[in-house]
């Protein structure tokens, strides 16, 4: 090969030329010089980084301009236009909570104020506007006044000299306070929210009570606490009718606010319960009927009525207002008749007899169901709880358990201690027989061992009365029993159950105004005590452990 073409078809490889045509310039152009190989580079290829930046801006760029752009064409809408825009696109933002707070935030007025600052219309907004009265009565304004000094109900109500006068709302303010104070609290039938029925709503009941009060959330224990028993003197229950004759019974209504009290002056009154006053209701006269016991029916529409020496049986109507003498029950041989009990169901009436008789008549027709006999003379006797039992006690120390449907002896058995029984009592609960004797000793035993024991031994025998237990009550909680003897003056005490220890702050030995007792009774809830002694007063105490009559 010639030398000549050789070197056109290699170049020099130490100075890097090419060729002549591509060193060389283009036809008819001068010749280009050759780059030397320190300043030439290969042509690089674009990253992916490089691009996904330019990509980038180029978004970033068309959204400012968008935005450049919205701004120019919203300045000549209307603020109206611009908030709805903003509620229903989002403004151009893409942020939930964003959206969801401008939804709840204040609403953009349709008309805006022109002197108003954007601050003031947003602090306006934040405000719900108040609604106006449709109408309105003058006379409303003008509230009338009641004169407290020439009503003689009123004037009690006033706690100083100043009250003359009173508005109608401090009146009923005022009445309100004096019923709750009666009534021990605000009575269960003048609740207005109602109990729900499920366990649950009960729960969630309680806990939203006790979220809205504030105080101290320990509350004291339901049950009476023994030791000293919180109580207040209340006025006599007999104050608007006094007498001087022996008062031979005391008994509050089973349903209703009132208290009946009965006397050997031949009269049975009644007064409305409410610890100042005690306003009386009526009074009914029995001519020479000098009255040995009365006493309402189970319901509380009767009142039945014997005498000291007649075999006659009263019974008043009080719905009827009529008074009907019962003079003969056929198959009752009694030449007098005098003591008697109630069953607790109002089904049946139990007449004390003699030669150690129990007669057991149907209440509503007064007709003779049967007859029980026990041994030796029957010195008191009572239901049980249920109205299924009879509890007899008799002169001999021994006492008597009777089934009413059958009339058969179910048990019989010795009262441990007692020579000579004198009053036999058993507790709401169906728990207790409380037994007093001529000695003054009470035995409170078990219902059970009652039924079951000829010998039972006494859950305690209580001996803080030293002359014979006449007069034995339960409350309706079985919480206090009641014992009392009408042979010594103050002999009257309150058992705290069960425990069976007495109370020891009554009675107040100091005052010694309880006198002779002869009668006992607490009122349907426990929140009154009452007895009557020989003097002819009904004395009546508030115990303060319980809220309602």
């Amino acid at each position: 090969m010639p030398p000549e073409r050789r070197s056109r078809r290699r170049p020099d490889r130490r100075t890097g030329a090419r060729p002549d045509r591509r060193v060389g310039a283009g036809p008819g152009g001068p010749p280009r010089k050759a780059a030397p190989s320190s300043q030439r580079k290969p042509p690089a290829r674009p990253s992916a980084a490089a691009a996904a930046m330019a990509v980038a801006a180029a978004a970033a760029e068309e959204r400012r301009l968008r935005q450049r752009n919205r701004l120019t064409l919203e300045e000549d809408k209307p603020a109206v236009e611009r908030c709805l825009e903003e509620l229903v696109f989002g403004g151009g933002e893409d942020d939930e909570d964003a959206l969801l707070q401008r939804l709840g935030g204040p609403r953009v007025q349709a008309q805006e104020d022109s002197g108003d600052s954007e601050v003031e219309n947003e602090a306006k907004d934040n405000f719900p506007p108040q609604k106006k009265p449709v109408w309105v009565d003058e006379e409303d304004e003008d509230e009338e006044m009641v004169d407290m000094m020439n009503n003689r109900f009123r004037k009690d109500m006033m706690k100083n000299a100043s009250e003359s006068k009173l508005s109608k709302e401090e009146l009923q303010k005022r009445l309100k306070e004096e019923f709750q104070h009666a009534m021990g609290g605000v009575p269960s039938w003048a609740e207005t929210k109602k109990r729900k029925t499920s366990s649950d709503d009960e729960s969630e009941e309680d806990e939203d009570d006790l979220l809205q009060r504030t105080g101290n959330f320990i509350s004291t224990s339901t049950s009476l606490p023994k030791g000293i028993l919180k109580m207040k003197n209340c006025q006599h229950a007999n104050a608007e009718r006094p007498t001087t004759a022996r008062i031979s019974s005391v008994q509050f209504h089973p349903r209703a606010q009132v208290v009946m009290v009965a006397a050997l002056d031949n009269t049975v009154s009644l007064f409305q319960v409410d610890g100042k006053t005690n306003p009386k209701i009526q009074s009914i006269y029995l001519e020479n009927f000098p009255i040995f016991k009365a006493c309402f029916s189970a319901n509380g529409e009767v009142v039945l009525a014997t005498s000291t020496h007649s075999k006659v049986l009263y019974v008043y109507d009080m719905l009827a207002g009529k008074l009907i003498p019962v003079h003969q029950v056929r198959g009752l041989k009694e030449k007098i008749v005098r003591s008697f009990e109630v069953s607790p169901d109002g089904s049946f009436l139990l007449i004390k007899g003699v030669a150690g008789y129990c007669h057991l008549l149907a209440m509503k027709t007064k007709e003779l169901i049967g007859s029980m006999k026990i041994n030796g003379r029957v010195a008191a006797s009572t239901f049980s709880s249920d109205s299924k039992k009879v509890y007899a006690s008799s002169a001999d120390g021994e006492v008597y358990v009777w089934d009413v449907n059958s009339r058969k002896c179910l048990n019989r058995f010795v009262d441990e201690g007692s020579l000579y029984g004198l009053s036999i009592a058993t507790s709401r609960n169906g728990q207790y027989v409380a037994c007093g004797s001529n000695c003054g000793v009470v035995n409170i035993y078990s219902q059970d061992s009652c039924l079951q024991e000829t010998n039972p031994k006494p859950i305690k025998a209580v001996m803080n009365l030293v002359t014979g237990a006449t007069s034995l009550t339960f409350n309706a909680t079985s919480e206090i029993l009641a014992i009392a003897s009408d042979k010594m003056k103050e002999a009257v005490r309150l058992v705290h159950l069960p425990s069976c220890t007495v109370f020891s702050n009554f009675p107040v030995i100091k005052k010694k105004n309880i006198s002779l007792v002869h009668t006992m009774d607490f009122s349907p809830r426990s929140g009154y005590f009452a007895l009557g002694n020989e003097k002819g007063k009904a004395l009546m105490y508030r115990l303060h452990h319980y809220s309602d009559f």
